[in-house]
């Protein structure tokens, strides 16, 4: 139903943001990723929406790129996983660690999420694995991607693999297959391009 919403930031709360549109304000939920890219209230903002429908309510939910918004679509796909859920992930890991998690199995990583235990993790990585976009490994989209301070060696090495041309599975079971043997992203990338060449 609404495909976006563009309009002024009128409140900022702590998971969702007021859009002014044309005098109508719109509350949408919203990942702690979107809330740190929303700009001072007063500023223009535009949101890709999500409208959830329930017996009791109906939602918003708000999100900073298309990228976001597809992999929030995705986990509310997964058995388990309802909206604030979805919104807590995306809040915890960027679009781009969460693909890298799900792509190399890293249950692990998904566990740290509050609220998700390892039954929901595992679930998480053998339903999305193989829906995982190459341009959202790498973080190369239309949107500005979050800044990531440590993205890890592992990280590094799948996203360079990449781009040397192999898929976002290839490149993510290559290097998971060596992950052990290394923790400097250059020799993680030497080991799993000897693997791939067999």
């Amino acid at each position: 139903m609404y495909a976006h919403i563009e309009g002024v930031v009128s409140e900022k709360t702590q998971d969702a943001i007021v859009l002014d549109a044309n005098g109508v304000g719109y509350l949408l939920n919203v990942s702690g990723a979107t809330l740190n890219a929303a700009p001072a209230v007063g500023e223009r903002m535009k949101l890709y929406c999500v409208l959830n429908v329930r017996e009791d309510a109906m939602e918003l939910c708000g999100f900073s790129s298309r990228e976001e918004k597809r992999m929030y679509e995705r986990l509310r796909n997964v058995s388990g996983v309802g909206s604030r859920t979805a919104l807590q992930i995306l809040s915890a890991l960027s679009v781009r660690e969460l693909s890298i998690a799900l792509v190399t199995g890293d249950a692990a990583a998904l566990t740290r999420v509050p609220g998700i235990g390892k039954k929901i993790a595992q679930r998480l990585v053998l339903e999305l694995r193989d829906k995982v976009e190459d341009a959202e490994l790498t973080g190369q989209s239309g949107a500005p991607a979050p800044r990531v301070s440590n993205d890890g060696p592992e990280a590094e090495a799948v996203a360079a693999l990449i781009s040397l041309g192999y898929s976002s599975s290839e490149a993510a079971q290559a290097v998971s297959r060596v992950s052990g043997q290394a923790s400097e992203p250059d020799k993680l990338i030497f080991l799993a391009l000897r693997d791939l060449g067999g």
